[in-house]
C-alpha cells in the first residue's frame, strides 16, 4: 500500500531550515573549539616526547622554562665550581683568582678560636706563649629567609605652651614613607620577593604558600595573587609606560611577532589569533625590552 509523504507548508519548511542552520552554526563553533584544543594537546604531547626521548647532546638554553629540576644536581655536577687540581707527583690545589674574586663580593663573618689563657703556657719551660700566626679556613654559608614584623611608628607632636594658654594647639606629625599597598601587610621586599620567585625562579604560588607556612606565617596564594596584581598595576605599569616612551625616541628598534591561540578568552573565539610583540633597543644605548600582548 503506497502512502504519500506528508506535505509541509512553506512556513514549516522555513522553520525547519532555521533550526537546521542554528544547529549547523553551533556544531561548527564546537568543532572549532575542539580543533583548537586538539592542536594544543598535540603540541603538549610533542614537547613531552621531545623532552623525554630527545637526544642527550641537545643543549637547552638557560632562559627556557623546560628545565630538568629533579636531576639538577647530577646534571650540574662536573661544572667548574670547585678549584681544579693539577697532578704532578701529588695533588695540590691550583690557585684560583676567580674564586678569590667571587668571595670578595660576599660579606664576611669572622669566628675567632683563641687558645684559653690557662693553656697559653709552654709545656717545655713553662713560659708564656705568644701568637705567631693564624690559620684561616673559609666556608660559604646560607642564611635562611626570616619573616619579621616591621612596625612603622610615627610620632605626633604638640606645643605645651599652646595647650595651656592658647585656644588652638598646633599638631605636627612626623613624615613616614607611604605603604606599598595601603590596608595590607605587604612590604616592598615581600612583594618583590613573591614576584621574583614566580616569574624569575618559576615557583608557582601554591609552592610559595607551602614555603611561607614552613617559615612560620600562613600567607595564602589568593593574598599573594592580589598583591602581585596590585603591584603590577600601581608600580610596574608606570615603569613600562616610561620604557615605551624611551623606545619611541630611538632611531632603530628590534621587534618580533609571535602568533598564538588562547582558549576561553573573553570576547574571542577559540580559533581567533592572538599576538605577542617584543620590542628592544638597538646597539649603543642602554638595553630596554618590553613585551606587548
Amino acid at each position: 500500500m503506497n502512502t504519500k509523504p506528508e506535505s509541509l507548508t512553506l512556513e514549516q519548511l522555513q522553520q525547519q531550515y532555521a533550526e537546521l542552520e542554528q544547529q549547523n552554526t553551533k556544531q561548527a563553533r564546537e568543532l572549532a573549539e575542539l580543533s583548537a584544543k586538539l592542536k594544543w594537546y598535540e603540541e603538549q604531547f610533542r614537547l613531552a616526547q621531545q623532552k623525554r626521548f630527545g637526544a642527550s647532546s641537545e643543549k637547552t638554553h638557560p632562559d627556557q622554562l623546560e628545565l630538568n629540576l629533579f636531576n639538577e644536581a647530577e646534571v650540574t655536577a662536573g661544572s667548574d665550581i670547585e678549584p681544579q687540581k693539577e697532578q704532578i707527583v701529588y695533588e695540590r690545589r691550583k690557585p684560583s683568582g676567580k674564586r678569590e674574586a667571587d668571595l670578595a663580593k660576599l660579606p664576611v663573618e669572622r669566628v675567632i678560636y683563641p687558645l684559653p689563657e690557662e693553656r697559653q703556657i709552654c709545656d717545655c719551660c713553662g713560659g708564656a706563649l705568644h701568637e705567631m700566626s693564624a690559620e684561616i679556613r673559609r666556608e660559604i654559608a646560607v642564611v635562611p629567609p626570616q619573616i619579621k614584623v616591621v612596625e612603622h611608628v610615627r610620632h605626633v607632636y604638640a606645643c605645651r605652651h599652646c595647650e595651656r594658654h592658647e585656644l588652638h594647639t598646633p599638631i605636627i606629625t612626623a613624615p613616614m614613607p607611604r605603604p606599598v599597598y595601603p590596608g595590607s601587610l605587604a612590604s616592598p621586599s615581600v612583594m618583590a620577593h613573591i614576584m621574583c620567585q614566580k616569574y624569575v625562579n618559576s615557583q608557582p604560588l601554591y609552592r610559595q604558600e607551602q614555603e611561607w607556612i614552613r617559615l612560620g606565617y600562613p600567607l595564602s596564594r589568593q593574598t599573594m595573587a592580589n598583591w602581585m596584581i596590585y603591584g603590577a598595576e600601581q608600580w610596574l605599569l608606570p615603569i613600562v609606560a616610561q620604557m615605551k616612551r624611551h623606545l619611541l625616541k630611538q632611531e632603530v628598534l628590534h621587534a618580533d611577532e609571535t602568533i598564538l591561540q588562547v582558549l576561553q578568552e573573553p570576547g574571542k573565539t577559540a580559533q581567533s589569533e592572538s599576538y605577542i610583540w617584543l620590542y628592544r633597543t638597538g646597539r649603543g644605548v642602554e638595553p630596554a625590552v618590553i613585551y606587548d600582548y
